[in-house]
């Protein structure tokens, strides 16, 4: 057996398959689109008055932690097969 042949993902049962972009982009939309609008919606009435500049810099911190420590976990998990299609039903 080669090298090429060891390292090939069909030789090794346990890798993971590739994430698919197209369809974590997707929901990551889906995901970050309400969000930033209730966001949007409950930020612009108290801070009124304000710089465009300075409403996103409160609005941006607040989506950055919501998407990292909140919204893409729960979409990998959830979404797991979705995201990774050649994953098989045992979750390897």
């Amino acid at each position: 057996m080669s090298a090429a042949t060891a390292s090939s993902p069909a030789a090794a049962p346990d890798a993971r398959p590739v994430l698919s972009r197209p369809r974590f982009a997707l929901l990551v939309f889906a995901g970050v689109y309400p969000l930033v609008t209730l966001l949007l919606y409950a930020i612009v009435p108290l801070t009124a008055g304000w710089a465009l500049w300075q409403q996103t810099l409160v609005l941006v911190p607040i989506i950055v932690v919501a998407m990292v420590w909140g919204l893409i976990p729960f979409l990998h998990r959830r979404f797991a097969g979705f995201l990774h299609p050649a994953r098989d039903r045992a979750g390897r």
